[in-house]
């Protein structure tokens, strides 16, 4: 099982539209670039709340892997 940035970042953007794709990113880019985990958790609520409806698998899978992800911040 892939947890590492990039794999989330690949596996979240299969979800998405080719037209939505860089948007998206950029959302996504947000959380992994954060510089502390509760700046983390922040933008994860946000791209949560923005993209949660259209796209549930990709906060599903962010949440899940959570433990494997914020040790990288």
């Amino acid at each position: 099982m892939q947890r590492c940035i990039v794999h989330r970042v690949r596996y979240s953007l299969n979800y998405v539209s080719w037209k939505l794709r860089k948007t998206v990113a950029a959302d996504l880019r947000a959380i992994y670039s954060a510089a502390t985990v509760a700046e983390a958790e922040a933008q994860f609520a946000a791209f949560a709340e923005k993209w949660g409806e259209a796209y549930p698998p990709i906060g599903q899978s962010w949440q899940r892997n959570w433990a494997y992800i914020i040790p990288f911040f």
